[in-house]
């Protein structure tokens, strides 16, 4: 992806719709049920920027900071997220757009102190 991410374009969404539930047709209480595009909408934003939670944008196409956080962490436990890794996993291999051979670390996060 070259510039600044905007939102899933309507191709891009249809590659991993298959992955998401339908929505509950009528809920009896509690928040309204956030689209699933605009939670992945808002994740691929926080990892396409490394913005904080809390300066996730606001408006039509975006989950809450505090929605899409709950989304991340059910899917993480219901096995979504991998689905989702694997499915841009091979996206991207398919068309050529990972170098298997070459890999990068970034220590500068880790909290180890170890010495040499």
């Amino acid at each position: 992806m070259a510039g600044p991410f905007e939102r899933l374009s309507n191709l891009e969404w249809s590659l991993f719709e298959d992955i998401f539930p339908k929505p509950p047709e009528k809920r009896e209480r509690g928040m309204p049920h956030s689209s699933f595009r605009y939670v992945l909408n808002t994740l691929l934003y926080i990892l396409r920027t490394g913005c904080r939670w809390c300066e996730v944008p606001k408006g039509e196409i975006w989950a809450s900071n505090s929605s899409a956080h709950r989304w991340l962490k059910r899917w993480q436990l219901d096995g979504r997220l991998e689905a989702l890794h694997a499915r841009i996993l091979g996206i991207g291999q398919e068309k050529g757009l990972i170098n298997w051979s070459y890999g990068a670390v970034d220590g500068s996060f880790s909290p180890w102190e170890g010495r040499w």
